[in-house]
């Protein structure tokens, strides 16, 4: 037996920003509010399917560091080039953290500057 991610925990200084942004980058929609300023979003299925859901916490403290996860996104149901112009519309931003000018990723941060990477290969829809 094993386990299996069932959430990501993403603290954040403005959660309902960052519920709107990964529900537009993910096609999530919001799930839960336990609290005031915590939104869980994932897939219309709920949590529990094959995709974790993504639990944003408000966090007013100040971010320390740089991340030591990230995460990865590939695009679905178009081209790499097209899916990063979708989400620099949604309000990502390109970042340089060092990578290649060969890379075949993109990296990407979130509105408020959580790094991602937007992969070349295209995943089949959950």
């Amino acid at each position: 037996m094993a386990c299996r991610i069932g959430e990501i925990v993403l603290k954040c200084h403005d959660p309902e920003a960052l519920a709107r942004f990964w529900c537009e980058v993910l096609d999530f929609v919001e799930l839960d509010r336990e609290a005031e300023g915590c939104i869980e979003i994932g897939p219309r299925e709920g949590f529990g399917g094959p995709q974790p859901t993504i639990f944003l916490i408000r966090d007013d403290g100040p971010r320390d560091g740089n991340l030591r996860l990230h995460i990865d996104v590939n695009p679905t149901d178009r081209d790499q080039d097209a899916e990063l112009e979708r989400l620099l519309a949604a309000g990502a931003e390109r970042i340089d953290i060092g990578q290649p000018a060969e890379a075949s990723w993109h990296v990407l941060a979130d509105p408020e500057g959580n790094e991602f990477c937007l992969l070349k290969g295209r995943l089949n829809p959950v």
